[in-house]
């Protein structure tokens, strides 16, 4: 049994491949990688791993891994996934995570393969929603707020079209908010995190530069997300679409008092322009109700424990850099 993990190097896909090695000692795994693709993620588990070098933007790229991967399942994790940046690169942001996935699916198809394809789409997809509305059930309106948004719809829908036109097995799941340790810098609890760790370490003065407080998310700890994507793949329905969600929600005040209390040092926090969005979606809970029905998925980690744990990742990154 084989698996395919695209963006194996980032945040979500190297939790994935450490799931399967540790729970699915039976899937054999093979990552995609793009020659510039960043390692730190996957060092300590590169030797277990297949990587093999493809580019999703290039069609005849994607269609010779296919032919040599020949996988069983595929979670197409690779995406251009941080919203700020999808208004600075808009047309770029369309083209990885859209044309990216057209490309996937249509080798799929010329290769006349058949495997269960999971697509990580995004709570983000919900956009603008009403405070009467949640917690979100699948069937909310679609309202985006930024392309980064559109380009998540773009491929939930690519996704029900290829089921239903040519019989593609994808699953679509719509995460909320999931985070870890090994998340992105640029992302709210890793970001806060990383500062106070810094500030703790007198590397910095005591000042957190922040942005919209009031928001509030759905957080789910990475781990249970990934092994969501599991379930998704051997348990869920093709050609359905599912929220992944721990259904509770916290604002970004709470997020940053939290990490504040597990650091104990005092700071001064400092609104910063240039953390503001030009639109921000404001509350977003996500009713996962259908996902837990039809594969018996419940979250594990509880949100203190994945603060504490991203809070150490930075204490070792930060100590490991100035070692």
């Amino acid at each position: 049994m084989k698996a395919l993990i695209t963006g194996i190097t980032g945040f979500a896909g190297s939790h994935l491949a450490e799931y399967l090695l540790a729970q699915q000692p039976e899937v054999e795994i093979v990552g995609i990688r793009r020659w510039r693709s960043p390692m730190e993620n996957i060092t300590h588990i590169v030797d277990r791993l297949k990587l093999v070098e493809t580019d999703l933007k290039d069609y005849n790229s994607v269609y010779r891994m296919l032919e040599q991967v020949q996988p069983d399942y595929i979670f197409h994790l690779a995406a251009q996934s941080f919203v700020p940046t999808s208004w600075n690169a808009p047309a770029s942001t369309l083209e990885i995570n859209v044309i990216g996935q057209t490309h996937l699916f249509e080798a799929v198809r010329a290769l006349s393969l058949d495997p269960v394809i999971q697509i990580a789409c995004s709570s983000e997809q919900y956009g603008l929603v009403q405070a009467d509305e949640t917690p979100i059930k699948e069937t909310n309106p679609l309202r985006p707020l930024s392309t980064y948004a559109v380009s998540k719809i773009a491929q939930d829908y690519l996704g029900y079209q290829y089921f239903q036109s040519y019989g593609l097995k994808v699953v679509r799941t719509r995460g909320f908010n999931h985070t870890g340790p090994r998340r992105g810098e640029v992302f709210v609890a890793s970001n806060f995190a990383k500062q106070l760790v810094r500030i703790e370490a007198g590397l910095a003065e005591p000042v957190i530069r922040v942005g919209n407080l009031e928001a509030v998310r759905d957080f789910t700890d990475v781990r249970d997300m990934v092994r969501a994507y599991w379930l998704a793949v051997t348990r869920g329905k093709p050609g359905e679409a599912y929220n992944i969600a721990s259904g509770h929600g916290v604002t970004i005040q709470e997020l940053l008092d939290r990490l504040i209390a597990l650091i104990d040092v005092e700071v001064t926090v400092e609104q910063d322009p240039e953390r503001m969005r030009p639109s921000d979606v404001e509350i977003l809970i996500g009713d996962s109700s259908k996902f837990r029905g039809d594969t018996g998925w419940e979250p594990q980690i509880p949100f203190d424990q994945t603060l504490a744990d991203i809070v150490e990742y930075w204490r070792e990154r930060i100590k490991s850099s100035r070692d």
